[in-house]
């Protein structure tokens, strides 16, 4: 294999705030599964972030890297798989399943594409891990133009313009994770989070109490079920938070407990072991929808916060009512299109005037 298949990859830094200045390129922190894709002759690994292998639950990937007229490279890049003109993380969760005839169907239903952003190793088996960023896309770039990758292979887009962007987020609300920032002058510094930051917008949203779950082997509160209001005056479950201080949870424990009311949520329920979230299953308690929270997030998929949720604040003055899924971002289908190049790529993609997706 072209380098090591145990190569871990570059990782970014979260901050507050989009950096700025000349050493810094932009690019779209896309919602898939990192993946690097090591080829050498008719041999593909794809490798997770984590190091698991990725092949098996993503053969159309394997097929379309092993489709390419390069018989030798090492890419980093993303999964995604777009679904009805969006990209949906639903799908990709799906395909995490045991059996291959399983893992085949839905492959042949939604089939996967892959977004390459960095170039570990060219077609002629030259290293790159010690070059700067911009000689590395320079090279990813010339990849793409001598290759002709087909349609399941695409170039993510890079920009130097911090405001262009910012302005992706706006355009492609809901399906790009946030921002990646790489230093232009740095090499591949595999393993570390020295040479790359990541920026995401942080959105808040004010949602009904529904229920709640006890903490484990404890008789206080451990974590708030979430919901919102659709256009039919049914409540959803969504998300949940657990980011609730110590001091406060025996007094929130005896108010949450006069308030146990059946069913909670009118709508989606939570249920039992789920995709969706990490936190502990179990029994949970329904209540009269009368508590709203203002909550932070960061991602939703599917009409429901990817990770858990953070406190703000309660609103008293907020009617339950009110908490409806219109504060969260609707996802337009832009990002997709754009991807798979059904809207017209610019030409000025290394000076970030437009988004610019590649051939």
């Amino acid at each position: 294999m072209p380098l090591d298949p145990n190569t871990p990859p570059i990782e970014a830094r979260p901050v507050a705030e989009l950096p700025a200045g000349e050493r810094w390129r932009y690019e779209p922190k896309w919602d898939g599964f990192r993946c690097l894709a090591f080829r050498n002759s008719d041999q593909i690994e794809l490798r997770s972030k984590s190091g698991q292998g990725l092949g098996r639950y993503f053969p159309d990937v394997a097929a379309a890297l092993l489709g390419l007229p390069a018989r030798r490279f090492a890419l980093d890049g993303e999964i995604v798989i777009p679904v009805e003109r969006r990209l949906s993380f639903e799908a990709l969760q799906l395909r995490l399943h045991p059996a291959e005839s399983r893992v085949r169907k839905l492959a042949a239903e939604h089939p996967a594409v892959y977004v390459a952003f960095d170039l570990l190793e060219d077609a002629a088996g030259r290293a790159l891990l010690d070059q700067p960023f911009t000689e590395r896309r320079s090279a990813l770039e010339a990849f793409f133009a001598k290759h002709r990758p087909n349609p399941a292979v695409r170039l993510s887009p890079s920009t130097a313009d911090r405001d262009a962007a910012l302005a992706w987020l706006n355009r492609f609300s809901g399906e790009i994770d946030g921002i990646i920032a790489k230093r232009a002058d740095l090499p591949y510094l595999a393993g570390t989070r020295d040479a790359m930051q990541k920026y995401k917008r942080q959105k808040t949203a004010d949602c009904v109490v529904g229920g709640f779950r006890y903490g484990k082997d404890s008789k206080l509160v451990g974590s708030l079920l979430l919901g919102l209001y659709d256009d039919d005056g049914l409540l959803h479950h969504v998300g949940f938070t657990a980011t609730l201080p110590a001091r406060d949870k025996p007094e929130l424990t005896r108010r949450l407990e006069a308030l146990v009311e059946p069913p909670g949520f009118t709508g989606r329920a939570p249920g039992g072991p789920s995709r969706w979230s990490t936190e502990r299953t179990g029994e949970w308690q329904p209540l009269k929808p009368e508590l709203v929270v203002e909550v932070r997030y960061d991602q939703v998929t599917d009409g429901r916060f990817r990770h858990g949720t953070t406190l703000l604040r309660w609103r008293p003055d907020k009617a339950p009512r009110q908490c409806r899924f219109d504060q969260l971002p609707a996802a337009e289908g832009g990002a997709a299109q754009a991807l798979l190049g059904e809207q017209t790529a610019s030409a000025s993609m290394r000076e970030g005037r437009g988004w610019g997706i590649g051939t």
